[in-house]
């Protein structure tokens, strides 16, 4: 069974930085497409970034190009670090796995989800 489980959410003033974290188990990843979704209060769940694992194609949304990157480290851990934040990046941030290798940006095509990390930014 996949688990993933985000960490590293937190208060941050605008143009400040936070790195989120996404431990990845269950699975050899290989094969698989990650990505960062965020939802705001009110709004739908949006998607923010995806890699796939096995090349390292990367994809950002356009609100975010620039200013997160995507990455992972050899022990099945994914992050979304985040620089020059703005209020609008307020958000629950979701990691998700899909069990292919080519990366989607929509959030009907992910199979795993964690449980979401609070990202607040102040103005």
């Amino acid at each position: 069974q996949v688990q993933l489980v985000e960490s590293g959410g937190g208060l941050v003033q605008a143009g400040g930085s936070l790195r989120l974290s996404c431990a990845a188990s269950g699975r050899t990843f290989s094969s698989y497409t990650m990505g960062w979704f965020r939802q705001a209060p009110g709004k739908e769940r949006t998607f923010v970034a995806t890699f796939n694992w096995s090349g390292g194609s990367t994809y950002y949304a356009d609100s975010v190009k620039g200013r997160f990157t995507i990455s992972r480290d050899a022990k099945n851990t994914v992050y979304l670090q985040m620089n020059s934040l703005k209020p609008e990046d307020t958000a629950v941030y979701y990691c998700a796995a899909r069990r292919v290798t080519w990366i989607s940006t929509s959030r009907d095509d992910y199979d795993y989800w964690g449980q979401g990390t609070q990202v607040t930014v102040s103005s």
